[in-house]
């Protein structure tokens, strides 16, 4: 096949995973000798947009019918309702049948397999095909060393109250949590289809070649190292994919994006909030409300990302901000020097963007793995505010957060001297992440060390 080594990925039907890997693809081939092959369900195409001539996409009928969901119900963001979680992840472990069948069919069988983590089954395929398989979590080193050592050492067994607080054992860092923070599948007790779920991905993983992580080294050097030297785990750091050159993955705003730029221009350096809390997570129109009146008390001007489906939130915003209903381009926000604050959900795609962006945060946390990215940002960053969570949740977020906590929260980030600090740490964090993805930096150089691996133990001159 020409000489190049050939990648296939696998992402995992929500954004949170497409859009990386989409990146990563385009960042692979752009290396040079590289050919690369995304595979996704048809609904997901428009979101993996091929823009590279050495991608090719192919497709994998989603069951949506056999799982008892919906027709049209093919990424995350498309679940109705928490009650359909476990049919949609029951319906992507159906997707191994048909992508063994696309891996016998394919006239050029790749190279490697980088699968995210939710497709366990993906190493028993690629096993079966012989090609080594590489894993993808969608999150950065801290959370992954955090979540194993809360999962070896089950430390919120031995606390009186899910609101006490207890010690991460082994993990640098003193980094405390409550038992309420914790995911329900990490604080399960006995076995049931999450906990199944989850040994099977730790399995996988072990199993595996390594893990390929959306982060770069100077970011979470500490853990970069307890991940590989005492965790065990191979890792290839080779973020942050969000600056990769060209246009960005994912779904088209629902705004022009001239406009939301003519409205930056007019506004002063660090003097915009902008809040997003990602593709998944909703809100309760009283909580809604509480945040509008936290914005509205904070007298800063504001970018706010509504979801579609939050259609009973309806405001005026007096000329101090702009809602967006729908998605929002995000990277060209926070990367405009007028945004000076990201309330935001800790996803690991936009805790990533803020910080290459240098834009200090609010941190509200939700659900997945948030907890552990707010502990990053506070607590070991220094980049951000808590705005005082203390329950994860599934998909709808915590309500009780008040209007005057948000106000302060805001004004802890953008007035005063503790504001400048994570300001001035920021930048700095921002332009090492800068630095990695340059030639000879450090994402760059994990990055031709994987294909370099790839080429040698495939024989490939």
């Amino acid at each position: 096949m020409d000489g190049k080594v050939h990648i296939m990925l696998l992402p995992f039907l929500g954004h949170g995973h497409l859009i990386p890997m989409t990146d990563m693809a385009t960042l692979f081939c752009e290396e040079g000798g590289v050919r690369v092959t995304i595979v996704t369900t048809p609904l997901n195409v428009p979101n993996v947009v091929a823009q590279h001539k050495d991608i090719e996409i192919l497709t994998l009928k989603f069951p949506c019918a056999e799982a008892g969901l919906p027709e049209g119900c093919e990424n995350t963001d498309s679940i109705p309702s928490p009650a359909h979680v476990l049919a949609f992840f029951k319906a992507t472990t159906m997707l191994q049948s048909p992508f063994e069948h696309l891996l016998l069919q394919h006239p050029h069988p790749p190279h490697c397999l980088i699968a995210s983590a939710f497709f366990p089954w993906a190493s028993h395929s690629a096993a079966k095909f012989k090609i080594p398989r590489l894993v993808f979590h969608g999150t950065g080193a801290f959370a992954l060393c955090a979540s194993e050592c809360v999962r070896l050492h089950r430390p919120h067994r031995n606390i009186s109250s899910d609101s006490e607080p207890f010690l991460i054992p082994h993990l640098p860092g003193d980094i405390k949590l409550t038992k309420m923070m914790l995911p329900d599948y990490e604080k399960a007790e006995g076995e049931n289809d999450f906990t199944r779920a989850l040994k099977e991905i730790k399995e996988s993983e072990v199993t595996s070649l390594g893990v390929v992580v959306n982060s770069f080294y100077e970011l979470e050097q500490v853990y970069a190292d307890y991940y590989t030297n005492v965790l065990g785990r191979r890792a290839w750091l080779i973020g942050p994919l969000s600056l990769r050159k060209g246009k960005r993955s994912g779904k088209q705003p629902s705004i022009d994006e001239g406009e939301i730029l003519r409205w930056l221009d007019s506004k002063e350096p660090n003097s915009v909030v902008y809040v997003c809390f990602g593709s998944i997570a909703n809100f309760t129109g009283s909580q809604l409300g509480e945040i509008a009146a936290g914005l509205e008390a904070s007298g800063k001007h504001f970018i706010w990302v509504v979801r579609r489906s939050e259609k009973e939130f309806e405001r005026t915003t007096d000329g101090k901000g702009i809602i967006i209903r729908g998605w929002a381009p995000q990277v060209l926000i926070l990367e405009h020097q007028a945004v000076g604050c990201f309330v935001t959900h800790c996803g690991w795609n936009s805790t990533l963007e803020a910080v290459s962006a240098g834009v200090p945060m609010v941190t509200w946390p939700v659900s997945a793995e948030q907890f552990y990215n707010e502990k990053l940002v506070t607590e070991i960053l220094e980049t951000g505010v808590p705005v005082g969570v203390k329950k994860w949740g599934r998909i709808v977020g915590d309500d009780s957060v008040t209007s005057e906590a948000i106000e302060k929260a805001v004004k802890r980030v953008m007035e005063g001297e503790e504001a400048e600090g994570m300001r001035n740490r920021a930048w700095k964090l921002s332009q090492m992440a800068k630095t990695a993805v340059e030639h000879e930096g450090s994402s760059h150089s994990h990055l031709t060390d994987l294909i370099q691996y790839l080429r040698a133990s495939n024989s490939i001159s």
